[in-house]
């Protein structure tokens, strides 16, 4: 509905397509904020949905937190921080890939909300940055960390101390998106995307997942004992049986994945 923060569109094939509805530029309110956690807590919970597609509009995938809801107070910059964080760890959290579709503008909480989705598709018009430092203040929902961890402590110092807008090409090189395609063409892109990885098998998929992002923070050897636990783990779906007899069979590659 047009009314609606956040519109959840459910495709064929298991793919779910949420858009960012607070035109015109998707300033990121606690109540969107809001309701981006709780759509990604319904969705984790629900086994008939196997890739996310999150995405804006044409002017922008969001353009910043929503500033008329900031208080200049430490107790209100920290339920600022609290409400994205609860909308980006949910979305972190689902055990299915989850793709960003940016079109226009990420900037700040926007490009925040992108970097805790698991790939990242940018039209060749778009723009991401963290220009919080242009108020007098520091990323809050997590672009000093998910950042940092993309690009490296270097880079990341220089795009927040700067708070410059960055375009598609060098948000590429950086490693900021994973790919750049015509603006017109994003969302069907990103969607084409989700549907090819919901084919597979999601929940390995989804296994996989919380190897990688569990043990960003670690040494090796806990990487280790953490990925020797999601192997055991993987052997336990319904798709191992599938896709194991399948190569035994078929040779690699022709598992049917339902």
């Amino acid at each position: 509905m047009a009314d609606e923060l956040l519109l959840v569109d459910r495709r064929d094939g298991g793919v779910v397509l949420l858009t960012l509805n607070r035109p015109p530029m998707n300033a990121l309110s606690s109540a969107l904020l809001d309701a981006v956690a709780g759509a990604a807590r319904d969705l984790a919970a629900d086994a008939s949905v196997r890739a996310v597609v999150l995405t804006g509009n044409d002017r922008a995938f969001a353009a910043g937190a929503d500033v008329k809801e900031f208080e200049l107070t430490s107790a209100g910059a920290h339920r600022v921080a609290a409400t994205f964080r609860s909308a980006c760890a949910a979305l972190g959290a689902l055990p299915r890939p989850v793709i960003a579709a940016i079109r226009g503008y990420a900037l700040g909480g926007g490009l925040e909300l992108a970097l805790a989705c698991d790939l990242r598709i940018a039209g060749d018009t778009a723009r991401v940055g963290q220009p919080e430092i242009l108020l007098g203040i520091v990323p809050g929902g997590g672009g000093t960390q998910r950042l940092t961890r993309l690009v490296g402590p270097s880079r990341a110092k220089e795009l927040i101390w700067s708070g410059r807008q960055v375009r598609a090409d060098e948000a590429l090189a950086l490693g900021i998106v994973d790919e750049v395609v015509a603006s017109d063409t994003v969302l069907e892109h990103a969607l084409q995307r989700a549907t090819l990885l919901a084919h597979g098998a999601v929940e390995a998929m989804g296994i996989a997942k919380r190897a990688i992002d569990g043990a960003l923070d670690g040494s090796l050897d806990v990487g280790l004992d953490l990925e020797a636990d999601c192997f055991a783990a993987s052997f336990e779906t319904s798709e191992s049986a599938v896709g194991v007899a399948s190569f035994l069979e078929h040779g690699p590659g022709k598992a049917r994945f339902v």
